[in-house]
């Protein structure tokens, strides 16, 4: 047998499989609706698809519960996280700008500047000035007060917007991390205190002692008066955070393991169901539309929690600042899993028992046979391992399958990127492995013998 005759014979074999597969499908469907004997099956499929898509709403209800508990875990347990989280908002012209008043606010309710002004001009008056002076002096206080303000807020104002602020910011985020655990624990020591009216705070201190160094090193020696200070800045005020300590014991408990919930609850759903591959999409079209609910939920809190803090709490431009540090992670999250999700569903309807994928996969399998004919006219095999790839082809399929679910699940932080790549790859190897794979064909020789075409070279 020649080489062309023999490609030639490979190739009118698959088109005669795919057609075969067609046929049998159409057969056993037209089987299932005329035969009498399939009746008593009604009831049990009707209650299995009862349950599938009862697992599947479960597990589309859970999902965003399961996103926010799985932010929990990683960024509010991991100081490291946390961290970088927290750090980039020393670069905010609304952050910097919001510390630089309480601080300035804090300095001047510790020291009286003017008092301290009158004391030192009325010591120099004390010591022997005469009418004309003194009465110098005395309209000095004011403008020398004034002087001695500005050379505080200057100071305050250049140590605020320099990289040294960026650096204590970092420090304090890191040691009230465990304060912030503390706090969630009803530490009474923590730095980050829980009101009993719901509000949250975090210490000034740490600003104040750096703030007050960097005031001495400009030669404001007046700074040494300021004490040791022990004052909160409400970053948060609402009734509902009453039970913040609660919710979150139960969220970062729950974080580890909720994920893993909403997945199994979708997947249950899909093998108990009848039809299977329409039981994919429905899943994978539910878990979209929950990320779809959770991205709208993000943008309704960030309004709400904005309308209700007053701005004598917290400016509305450093809560909505504040707001979408914290959201930030999980909308990325979300619109990942959610592009995800129609991606599933498109492939789980290419991959069903429809027409249109039919047809498109029967033209998919055609176009490969038609690659590797075209190639093997022109001395390009795959050989032997083309074989082995074909007779393992569902095993390796399954691989390329198993290893962008791993990247999907255990890669954090998830974000569109890593998804579209994941499946961008993930289509690559297979049709890499469409187009190396070597079908193994046999042509009937007797009845009880055939004869192996599968390498001619």
């Amino acid at each position: 047998m020649t080489d062309l005759a023999s490609v030639e014979l490979l190739r009118r074999i698959e088109e005669l499989e795919a057609e075969n597969f067609a046929l049998r499908e159409h057969e056993n469907a037209g089987q299932a609706e005329s035969d009498p004997t399939s009746a008593p099956r009604t009831t049990r499929s009707w209650a299995w698809t009862v349950l599938a898509t009862l697992l599947i709403v479960l597990g589309a209800l859970l999902a965003p519960v399961a996103l926010v508990a799985s932010w929990s875990k990683t960024v509010l347990t991991d100081t490291d996280r946390f961290v970088a989280t927290y750090a980039p908002l020393s670069e905010s012209p609304r952050i910097r700008a919001f510390v630089t008043d309480q601080t300035l606010l804090v300095i001047n309710e510790q020291v009286d500047i003017p008092q301290i002004t009158s004391e030192v001009i009325d010591g120099i008056t004390e010591l022997g000035t005469g009418p004309r002076a003194t009465e110098a002096l005395e309209l000095l206080k004011g403008p020398a007060a004034s002087g001695v303000q500005s050379l505080i807020e200057n100071g305050v104002t250049s140590f605020v917007e320099s990289e040294a602020f960026s650096n204590v910011w970092a420090s304090a985020l890191r040691i009230s991390h465990t304060q912030l655990i503390r706090a969630m624990g009803e530490n009474p020591d923590a730095a980050v205190q829980l009101g009993d009216d719901g509000s949250v705070g975090i210490q000034l201190g740490p600003v104040i002692e750096a703030v007050k160094s960097a005031l001495i090193e400009q030669g404001i020696d007046l700074a040494n008066q300021i004490p040791v200070v022990d004052r909160t800045i409400i970053i948060a005020q609402s009734d509902a955070l009453a039970s913040v300590q609660l919710i979150y014991g139960m969220t970062v408990a729950a974080g580890s393991w909720l994920p893993w919930v909403a997945i199994l609850l979708l997947a249950a759903g899909v093998l108990v169901a009848r039809r299977r591959a329409v039981a994919l999409i429905w899943a994978a079209v539910a878990l979209a539309l929950s990320m779809i609910l959770s991205l709208a939920g993000f943008a309704i809190g960030n309004v709400a929690l904005t309308s209700a803090l007053s701005p004598a709490v917290l400016p509305s431009g450093v809560t909505g600042l504040l707001y979408e540090t914290v959201a930030g992670d999980m909308r990325t999250t979300a619109v990942a899993v959610m592009v995800l999700a129609l991606v599933v569903a498109l492939v789980a309807w290419l991959a069903g028992p429809f027409d249109l994928p039919r047809r498109l996969r029967a033209f998919a399998t055609e176009a490969a046979g038609g690659l590797r004919g075209a190639a093997e006219r022109r001395g390009i095999t795959t050989g032997r391992v083309g074989v082995w790839i074909y007779t393992r082809r569902m095993l390796l399929r399954a691989a390329v399958a198993i290893a962008a679910a791993g990247i999907v699940l255990f890669v954090r932080p998830l974000t569109v990127g890593v998804t579209l790549w994941t499946l961008v790859l993930s289509a690559v190897a297979l049709a890499i492995l469409e187009l190396a794979q070597r079908p193994v064909i046999t042509v009937p020789a007797t009845v009880n013998e055939s004869i192996p075409i599968v390498d001619v070279e």
